[in-house]
């Protein structure tokens, strides 16, 4: 029989189950946390619809595998990082008490553009406004780090009306879009100029990692 070690798994269904688009071992490749191991569960289904977006087979909940929060679990285990990134398409579609309840022995990331009402309990939320459907303002007063992806200047100017409304502590980032390289040298001079702003690289993509 298979042992679960998280103590309130005995109160919970372990056969809850979550739409996963994949699920791997990695090392986080972005924002505040570029560098550390972590494993990362992408759910399935997106409701903003970047076009530049490079994970668009996350956007349908439909035709992804069904897993359990007791395989989850399993996977999640098997590695030696305490650290679990909740990511997608959008998280917060789906409810997620179930999954951190079963997780809470770990340090719970999750990375949303915040246009769906937040569920479950993390230790570290990555907040990515996106143009293309509003945030929910809860949002801005619970993000650790704010994540703006950059396609074109008037991304800078959208950049700091969204700084604006976060907490004074909040960790501000720029991300260069990949497929745009020219803004990468944008941000460089913004952020020379704006010291408050720090760049964000899809590290994980020079490396050429998962």
């Amino acid at each position: 029989m298979e042992v679960l070690d998280t103590p309130c798994l005995l109160l919970m269904d372990t056969q809850i189950k979550y739409p996963v688009v994949e699920h791997f071992y990695t090392l986080q490749g972005e924002g505040y946390w570029t560098g550390t191991a972590a494993y990362f569960i992408r759910l399935a289904g997106c409701d903003v619809g970047c076009f530049w977006c490079d994970v668009k087979e996350s956007w349908e909940i439909a035709g992804h595998d069904q897993l359990t929060l007791s395989e989850l679990i399993s996977a999640v285990n098997s590695v030696p990082s305490n650290r679990v990134v909740i990511t997608g398409g959008e998280p917060f579609l789906h409810n997620l008490e179930p999954l951190c309840k079963a997780l809470s022995n770990k340090k719970l990331h999750v990375e949303t553009s915040g246009t769906s009402p937040y569920s479950g309990n993390f230790d570290w939320i990555c907040f990515s406004p996106k143009k293309f459907k509003k945030p929910l303002p809860q949002y801005y007063q619970i993000a650790n780090e704010l994540k703006i992806i950059v396609h074109n200047r008037h991304d800078l100017a959208w950049a700091e009306e969204h700084a604006a409304l976060c907490k004074p502590d909040t960790y501000l980032y720029l991300q260069p879009e990949w497929y745009t390289p020219q803004t990468i040298e944008w941000i460089i001079e913004y952020v020379k100029q704006n010291p408050k702003w720090r760049i964000s690289l899809q590290t994980h993509k020079y490396l050429n990692i998962p």
